[in-house]
């Protein structure tokens, strides 16, 4: 007999051979079948007649087989199957393509269910390859799973069906008051009906029961791992020094980073350790509001950190903050994987001596033997390339110390929801005085000498600009690749500038000496992949020309165009394209359409689903089977409700009720955390 562990070679029908296709679907055993989703349904019940038919459009017939199978070679690997059916009133020339199995197994005079697209005229009716099979399957929707050239949607049915047979009641994940509340069915009834729904009706019901139970799981996965029980503080700041450090500041803070500020002051002389985000776009200003935050530790006794996820970002605000900080006596240090073993010794040395107040680095920072004497904050920046794991090892360097999260990158509401369930959002909706729109135009190629001129141009009045492309080497996404780009542009359109070139194989000591060297006006253009997305401030840079733009997704193409137009001068993004589809076409218009980064990341967001949003695992949420971040928002309010509900009785999940929870939580997440 069949259970949910059982592996999917003991299915009838399947074995070992076979298994092995369905392991390329990520089907390893009963229960990842069963949690194989149809991405459609065909309804068989809904038969017409060919008279009353539409003409092109795929349709369900009943109709009688009234010739036998003719077949005919055509070449070597392709054989035709012809014979003709009737309705009852017409026929219909039916044409089976390289089906052996199929056409031997038709019968004439016997009864069949046609479902395919018919093309009539006013003589003829026929269909090329329908779908055939005995009337009484006339009664059922068919399912279409996402299938494989050797996995057809009809083999993964016939297994789920198979599967399904031979297993007892699907056990029950959820409590009755659970189900109750939220007026779900139950998980067996869901599982059936999401697979084999008699009815059209009975689908709505399984989709919401198995939406609520993965968005549900995700809740309990990531509020577990961001360990939400809150505890007591004993890092409570006293004294506020926001009036002390606003005096520092060469300009007048923006009303929305004053607003941020207070909030991370509160949250600190609260009783509970601050965890706070503050997310803002490109500019807005958010270092600020964190040396703020920082300031009023330090003065209050604190050691900080500071993690940026690249040494170019970690160098950036070291150099800032020291200017600004080390005069009114904060020591500043940087520690980063390419700092020598004798500086490493040094920096560790005085840390734990409490001869550091903020330390800013990558993930050097995270290293067992990185200790504090008294850390008191914990900020990391453009956090979404960290995992949650990462984070939660720097704050672990103090006892119940406050945290900052700090993004550029605009995240959609519905992923915020998911990412930040626990944290506090303190959102800089406002751009400091000065900041103005980039101008950005969609291009073709063909445009290329037009461009190239423009650049020369502006670079001839002392102005400097990036190009940007999708690859590093040659036949890496079958474009050119930015090496090769270097290359061409080197020794043609711009023979006699200063190139540089920037890309995430080169050593990060010879990336930081390029862009010091860009930084510097040394350096006039700058080809680059996306290492440059987070990348030092150059406000002389007001040019940015992105090759592929098509290849990019938009949240990433609304970073990239923040590199340029920090300077007083008029700035120019231009996106090039030859991506013939209509799609993509529209979607790089967005970007000429919206300058403000959370509206362009809704709409990334719903071409792209999450999977993609912040590019490979870098949002660090497990792939979803059936949920949909865009359309299933009110469930996804409610589940947090309930995730909540379930861990303020049970935060480790260990009454036995539970169980079968956590083993979806660890199911979930095993291939990211665990």
């Amino acid at each position: 007999m069949l259970n949910l562990n059982s592996s999917i070679k003991y299915i009838k029908g399947i074995g070992e051979k076979r298994a092995e296709l369905f392991n390329s679907l990520g089907i390893f055993d009963v229960d990842s079948l069963l949690h194989f989703y149809p991405r459609k349904y065909e309804d068989w019940t809904n038969t017409t007649s060919v008279a009353e038919a539409v003409n092109g459009e795929t349709v369900c017939i009943k109709a009688t087989m009234i010739t036998p199978v003719k077949e005919n070679m055509i070449r070597k690997g392709l054989t035709l199957y012809k014979c003709r059916f009737s309705d009852g009133e017409s026929v219909i020339a039916v044409t089976i393509f390289n089906n052996k199995y199929l056409a031997n197994s038709l019968r004439v005079y016997e009864d069949y269910v046609l479902f395919g697209k018919l093309e009539k005229n006013f003589t003829t009716a026929s269909m090329s390859s329908p779908q055939i099979e005995k009337i009484t399957a006339t009664d059922s929707i068919h399912p279409i799973y996402p299938a494989k050239e050797r996995l057809n949607s009809k083999a993964i049915s016939k297994a789920v069906r198979t599967a399904l047979d031979e297993i007892d009641e699907i056990p029950e994940i959820l409590s009755g008051d659970i189900l109750k509340k939220y007026n779900l069915i139950s998980l067996d009834k869901a599982i059936r009906d999401i697979h084999f729904p008699k009815k059209e009706e009975d689908i709505a019901p399984a989709r919401n029961r198995l939406i609520f139970d993965e968005l549900l799981v995700l809740q309990l996965g990531l509020l577990k791992l961001k360990g939400t029980k809150k505890k007591e503080t004993g890092i409570k700041i006293e004294n506020d020094f926001t009036e002390d450090f606003m005096s520092l500041l060469p300009f007048e803070m923006t009303g929305a980073q004053k607003r941020a500020m207070a909030d991370c002051i509160k949250d600190m002389q609260g009783d509970y350790p601050m965890s706070r985000l503050i997310q803002g776009d490109v500019g807005s200003g958010k270092t600020a509001v964190g040396a703020g935050v920082i300031y009023t530790a330090v003065k209050n006794g604190y050691q900080t950190a500071l993690m940026a996820p690249t040494e170019i970002l970690a160098t950036q605000h070291f150099e800032s903050l020291s200017k600004l900080l080390s005069p009114v006596g904060i020591r500043v240090e940087l520690l980063t994987g390419s700092a020598s073993a004798k500086q490493k010794r040094e920096i560790k040395s005085r840390l734990i001596d409490g001869e550091i107040d903020l330390l800013i680095g990558t993930h050097a920072l995270i290293q067992n033997d990185v200790e504090f004497e008294n850390l008191g904050l914990v900020i990391t920046d453009e956090q979404h390339r960290f995992g949650v794991k990462q984070r939660a090892a720097l704050a672990e360097k103090g006892t119940d110390v406050h945290t900052i999260v700090m993004s550029a990158t605009p995240i959609p509401r519905t992923l915020g929801l998911i990412l930040y369930g626990d944290l506090d959002i303190s959102i800089i909706d406002e751009l400091p005085p000065g900041r103005q729109e980039i101008r950005t135009d969609v291009v073709t190629s063909g445009y290329d000498n037009r461009i190239y001129k423009f650049v020369r141009d502006a670079v001839d009045k002392g102005e400097q600009c990036y190009i940007v492309c999708p690859a590093v080497e040659e036949n890496e996404l079958d474009v050119k690749s930015a090496e090769q780009l270097a290359e061409e542009l080197s020794q043609g359109a711009f023979k006699g500038y200063n190139l540089g070139l920037l890309h995430g194989k080169m050593k990060p000591k010879q990336k930081e000496n390029v862009m010091k060297a860009f930084v510097q006006g040394d350096v006039q253009i700058l080809v680059a992949t996306t290492v440059v997305e987070v990348g030092v401030d150059v406000p002389n840079a007001t040019i940015m020309v992105i090759e592929n733009a098509d290849r990019f997704g938009l949240s990433q193409l609304h970073q990239l165009r923040g590199r340029i137009g920090r300077g007083s001068k008029k700035s120019y993004c231009i996106l090039v394209s030859d991506n013939k589809s209509e799609a993509s076409r529209e979607r790089l218009l967005t970007m000429k359409k919206y300058s403000d980064g959370f509206r362009i990341a809704d709409e990334d967001l719903k071409a792209r689903g999450p999977g993609d949003f912040f590019g490979s695992r870098q949002h660090g949420l497990p792939d979803l089977k059936i949920a949909d971040m865009v359309n299933d928002v009110e469930t996804l309010h409610l589940t947090q409700g309930c995730a909540r509900e379930i861990l303020a009785s049970d935060f480790n999940l260990d009454n036995p009720h539970n169980k079968a929870l956590c083993d979806r939580i660890n199911k979930m997440f095993s291939s990211i955390y665990f």
